[in-house]
């Protein structure tokens, strides 16, 4: 959801990737609730941080715990920044109960990016 918003909402100051340590899928009610903000991040996909290898960032954030816990140090430059999330895909309850889970991180995320560079200092 923090690439999506990045894209949506800072295309012309942020050029934002996103990976982690341990890819999965983009999940389904992730994409729903960030297409319900107006923002499609259908066509994103999950990616290893291998896959960003050789490319410069001027910071690196983390958005959630295990990935700040397995990725302390970024190879290369770039400010390190840990802003945790809590991930919903662990959420449960009923259908109603989840999507507001997400929507709730979604538009957490969404000021978070929108804040960003400054907030990153």
């Amino acid at each position: 959801m923090a690439e999506g918003w990045a894209h949506a909402l800072k295309s012309d100051r942020i050029d934002a990737h996103s990976a982690g340590v341990s890819p999965c899928f983009v999940h389904p009610l992730a994409i729903r609730v960030m297409k319900e903000a107006g923002a499609d991040i259908s066509g994103q996909y999950s990616k290893h941080v291998d896959e960003l290898e050789g490319l410069e960032f001027d910071y690196v954030v983390s958005l959630c715990d295990y990935a700040d816990s397995r990725c302390p140090v970024w190879p290369g430059q770039g400010k390190r920044v840990h802003r945790p999330f809590e991930d919903p895909i662990h959420a449960r309850g009923t259908e109603a109960e989840v999507l507001a889970k997400f929507r709730s991180v979604r538009n957490r995320i969404r000021a978070f990016v929108d804040g960003m560079p400054e907030n990153l200092e």
